[in-house]
């Protein structure tokens, strides 16, 4: 949970130093700064479109657009100092988490007792009836009742300016409370491990063998340990709104470590160069990120939503990796293929063009 993003975001802060320095090789500082921030706030444009009209309010390109912006003052610090101010950033977002956890607890303790008092015939005071319909609201927000899943999937199978609208509240929500009470802390910090990676050679494979095999047997060691801890506590609970809050104090603790190790396996995995054409076809996705990622919410929309195949809500847990593999086939194989006749992927290409405000080259020589 989260480590794939936790790795997109270290990604995204190493892709700050890349494009910063290579830019100012030719270019003074000032010019630079002009160059990023466009390219952010198209970032912030194409995320808004895709939240709100591609539908997918999870997506990521708003709040990489918005927490960029923030992250670009960091980038001249030393590796020390990035994973100083990134440890110090994990802390306040676990004790977010915390603070969360407890206030649920205060509130579920209130409303057990008096809940207890009441079937008891015992008389209620004010406070009394207050917590009780303090939690149920807690428990209306937080689990969905077989109606309301119903009315979902009634309504993600409408046409598609009805599902725009049905999706408008969720999204709003996504890209200004979520954003700024959760994700920022996340992103942020997760940049700034990302630079921090980037400088010290981790993210570049210069690591020993040695190095990475440690990083991996130590990350997976901490994250899956925690990660099992929190995956039992939540199903040992039937899924309570209690386990879940409180599986969250450990959140960062689970998924930090493990995303560590999944970088040492991919790192490990580039140095050993075996089986080149999956390192070709991988590194060919990388390259068309942006294309990839709206391709994928395009595919789905036609796959579940109302104005294409409507099976929202209708497949099998399991059955849902058929499509996440199929689509990573399709990706892994066109990718490669189109990079053979085109320098970047068509929405890096407008991205790109956007930036320099001048149409790029697209096609390649040879």
């Amino acid at each position: 949970e989260g480590t794939m993003r936790g790795m997109f975001s270290m990604l995204f802060g190493a892709g700050i130093l890349l494009f910063t320095t290579r830019k100012s090789e030719n270019m003074n500082g000032t010019a630079v700064t002009d160059l990023f921030f466009r390219r952010l706030l198209w970032m912030v444009l194409f995320g808004f479109i895709h939240c709100y009209l591609l539908l997918w309010d999870g997506e990521i390109l708003y709040a990489y657009g918005i927490v960029g912006m923030f992250a670009f003052s960091f980038r001249h610090l030393l590796p020390k100092q990035l994973i100083i101010i990134f440890t110090v950033i994990m802390v306040i977002a676990t004790g977010l988490e915390v603070k969360d956890y407890f206030l649920t607890k205060k509130t579920f303790d209130q409303a057990t007792t008096a809940t207890a008092k009441k079937n008891k015939g015992l008389k209620l005071t004010k406070e009394d009836t207050k917590s009780i319909a303090k939690w149920e609201d807690k428990i209306k927000e937080n689990k969905i009742t077989p109606a309301q899943l119903k009315d979902e999937m009634a309504a993600r199978s409408k046409g598609y300016w009805s599902i725009v609208m049905h999706k408008a509240p969720d999204n709003v929500m996504v890209q200004t409370i979520f954003l700024y009470r959760y994700n920022f802390w996340d992103t942020i910090a997760m940049m700034l491990f990302g630079m921090a990676f980037f400088k010290l050679g981790i993210l570049k494979a210069a690591k020993s063998n040695r190095f990475y095999g440690l990083m991996a047997l130590i990350g997976y060691g901490i994250g899956i340990a925690i990660n099992y801890y929190e995956g039992s506590l939540i199903t040992s609970n039937n899924f309570s709104v209690l386990s879940i809050s409180k599986s969250f104090m450990t959140y960062h603790l689970g998924r930090i470590p493990t995303t560590c190790g999944h970088i040492a396996l991919i790192m490990l995995f580039v140095k050993s160069g075996i089986l080149p054409f999956l390192q070709k076809s991988l590194a060919a996705v990388g390259q068309m990120a942006f294309t990839n990622y709206i391709t994928h919410s395009i595919i789905c929309n036609v796959i579940f939503l109302g104005y294409g195949f409507s099976m929202y809500g209708k497949l099998q847990r399991y059955e849902l990796y058929y499509i996440v593999i199929s689509i990573w086939a399709f990706q892994l194989i066109i990718s490669p293929i189109w990079l053979k006749y085109f320098l970047f992927g068509p929405l890096e290409w407008l991205w790109r063009s956007l930036t320099y405000w001048k149409m790029q080259p697209m096609r390649r020589l040879n």
